[in-house]
């Protein structure tokens, strides 16, 4: 392609740049993706004026990276990053350079990029394409590769090793080899970027469409070792035994359930991943009467919950999304049964709390998807047949508005020390009590009857 169709919003900035003397570009990820026939999202623009004169050109900017020639103007309802063309020399921290040279064309700007694919502009005048490093080639070949020589661009910023795994699995790319050969040999520059930076690549590539091409690419080249080691660690524990439960080891399965999990939910996607973590501590090997052997993992559940709570910490996820998926892997290990009563699924439903039922489902599901790396059809499965029959379960408990906690019930406190009948400590025990009863039979949820019980369990 020899020209790029460019949106209004950015012609109409070019026709400032221009009144000022200046040319601008479009550059990186959305001249990528239009390329690939996507639409592009973000719209970043370089140019040879510095940031003082856009700061000048434009009402609206913000010098959100000045420092290194980056402002952020607001222009016509969109956030554009804009920054001067440069040079960058040294990385003393692995991330920022020591020092930017200001220069006068975009090729020069284009040659300090990191892979060949984001290293191609557009013209914001006319659209003609700026394609020095035969980057086009690349996206028609669905290939990753650096500008120059990999060990140089890894070098500069330890990032781009991993972001050359994430642009794997996010555009379905492969690593051209000499690309993938860096990776390792760029260990101890990979290792001095921040937990933070690591993080977000990581959530990038769990939002991917397949984040086990990225995993294994991080298994493969160290990457997973340095910063989960736990999850490395179950490479290699067989869990397949006569009773055809598993057909890959551990680690496998965990890369394919990620896969299974909804592509837009973070947390279901986290929990998918380590459900399993703590599975080559609990494992035990026994044998059967006949002889074969039988591999259990009997609580690991529970010592998957602790590992990922001590992983998703380290990495610094929120607080919120470590309890949300520490709660889910504790209780993915959940075994329904027909014969379950009515009291049994209200106190399922409390276990679990009612905002985390979709999202422990879905982590049922993609475990069933890891086990085989492909979905489940319904009709074929008597455990999805059975999760939808407990979702239907639940759904009719819950329309039936039954009391599932304290503040649901017809009493309080406040109603016990009235009648004389607990005051301190044992109100607690008295109303957890009138749940339980509750819970076994919603009939009873009425404010005499309750007062009757509550007088009996403490007489």
């Amino acid at each position: 392609m020899k020209h790029l169709k460019i949106p209004e919003p950015l012609k109409k900035m070019n026709d400032v740049f221009r009144h000022h003397g200046y040319e601008a570009y479009l550059v990186g990820g959305a001249v990528r993706d239009v390329l690939r026939g996507k639409q592009g999202a973000d719209w970043d623009v370089a140019t040879n004026a510095s940031p003082q004169a856009v700061m000048g050109m434009f009402r609206k900017v913000i010098p959100t990276g000045i420092a290194h020639g980056t402002v952020t103007v607001l222009f016509l309802n969109h956030s554009i990053e804009v920054t001067t063309y440069r040079t960058e020399k040294d990385y003393a921290d692995s991330r920022h350079p020591d020092s930017v040279e200001y220069i006068n064309t975009i090729e020069e700007d284009l040659s300090r990029r990191d892979f060949t694919i984001n290293a191609i502009a557009a013209s914001l005048d006319d659209g003609h394409i700026v394609d020095p490093f035969d980057g086009q080639k690349d996206i028609k070949e669905k290939r990753i590769q650096t500008v120059g020589a990999p060990l140089d661009r890894f070098g500069e910023d330890g990032l781009r090793p991993i972001r050359a795994i994430r642009f794997a699995a996010q555009l379905n790319f492969t690593l051209e080899e000499k690309t993938l050969e860096a990776i390792p040999l760029s260990k101890n520059k990979i290792a001095n970027i921040s937990i933070e930076r690591f993080r977000d690549e990581f959530k990038k590539i769990l939002k991917s469409r397949k984040p086990s091409v990225a995993l294994k690419l991080m298994e493969n080249t160290g990457i997973l070792e340095m910063f989960i080691p736990e999850l490395a660690q179950c490479r290699g524990v067989e869990q397949a035994d006569f009773r055809g439960f598993h057909q890959f080891d551990v680690l496998d399965h965990l890369f394919y359930a990620c896969d299974g999990a909804p592509q837009d939910n973070e947390n279901v996607r986290l929990a998918a991943l380590f459900h399993d973590i703590g599975k080559p501590r609990a494992k035990q090997i026994a044998t059967a009467e006949n002889g074969e052997k039988i591999i259990t993992f009997y609580n690991h559940e529970k010592i998957s919950r602790d590992i990922t709570e001590k992983v998703l910490i380290r990495l610094k996820f929120s607080n919120d999304m470590i309890k949300n998926v520490c709660h889910l892997v504790n209780e993915h290990m959940f075994h329904y049964e027909k014969n379950w009563t009515n009291a049994a699924v209200r106190r399922f439903i409390i276990r679990v709390k009612p905002e985390n039922l979709e999202d422990l489902f879905d982590l049922r599901l993609s475990d069933m998807y890891g086990m085989w790396n492909q979905k489940v059809e319904i009709k074929y499965s008597a455990s999805v047949g059975l999760l939808l029959e407990l979702k239907e379960r639940i759904k009719s408990e819950l329309e039936k508005q039954n009391a599932l906690s304290l503040k649901s019930l017809k009493v309080n406190g406040n109603d016990l020390i009235e009648q004389n009948i607990a005051s301190g400590k044992k109100i607690g025990e008295v109303l957890n009590h009138l749940l339980e009863c509750v819970i076994e039979d919603p009939e009873l949820n009425d404010k005499e009857k309750l007062l009757r019980i509550a007088r009996s369990y403490v007489n």
